[in-house]
């Protein structure tokens, strides 16, 4: 699984005018699922993601996690982040999971962010999403979890 990880001031995702997730201070995560990935990859990411300590301490160094901000995660599923252009220039996705199994492996990383304590919002799996954030810093990490751990 590959994540995009971004330290937001607020984000929000809107389905067809309709806002389906927002969140205020937290992470902004978009997540990839491929071929290869199975429930382990998604709770090893979760645990990550809601671990990796991208906050700032009063010494203004990047050492606390979200729940010890009291932030929340709003996660967006991203077949995209599989996108191979090592080809040519239009993108493949053929390194991407098939949907049935992605929106099942995406639903297990939401749980698990959760049952480590983090509230998530969501994207609508499989529409068209128009996501807006704010990125504090900005910040942004790149975790995948075939190379991470």
């Amino acid at each position: 699984m590959r994540a995009v990880v971004q330290r937001v001031n607020h984000a929000s995702v809107t389905v067809e005018g309709e806002v389906v997730g927002r969140i205020s201070r937290g992470i902004c995560v978009l997540v990839g699922i491929g071929r290869e990935d199975d429930e382990s990859d998604a709770t090893a990411l979760a645990d990550k993601v809601v671990g990796v300590r991208i906050f700032e301490d009063d010494a203004q160094k990047m050492n606390l996690s979200l729940l010890e901000v009291g932030g929340a995660l709003l996660a967006v599923s991203q077949f995209t982040l599989f996108g191979d252009v090592r080809k040519g220039k239009r993108p493949s996705f053929s390194d991407a999971l098939e949907p049935v199994r992605a929106r099942a492996l995406f639903e297990h990383f939401c749980a698990e962010c959760r049952v480590r304590g983090a509230p998530v919002e969501t994207g609508r799996f499989r529409t068209h999403m128009r996501v807006a954030l704010e990125n504090d810093g900005p910040v942004t990490i790149l975790i995948d979890s075939k190379r991470a751990f």
